[in-house]
């Protein structure tokens, strides 16, 4: 499965940030990493079931990669 990373905008409560890591562990995916500067974390999940967690206006979901500097 690839990894996602799922963030919430700053607004989102705890109880939205608990009930987007649910729905993501209801439908197949595990989380791998929880942020502690922004509300979101890193899951892996399966390709087709992230058009679920992309319908909710608190969250953005984008592919996991790797950050490189000059």
């Amino acid at each position: 499965m690839p990894a996602v990373n799922v963030t919430l905008k700053s607004g989102a409560s705890p109880d939205e940030l608990e009930a987007a890591k649910k729905k993501v562990t209801d439908q197949g995916g595990k989380i791998t990493n929880e942020f502690t500067l922004i509300k979101g974390f890193t899951a892996e999940f399966p390709p087709d079931k992230v058009s679920a967690l992309e319908t909710n206006e608190h969250i953005t979901v984008e592919a996991d990669s790797e950050v490189k500097t000059q």
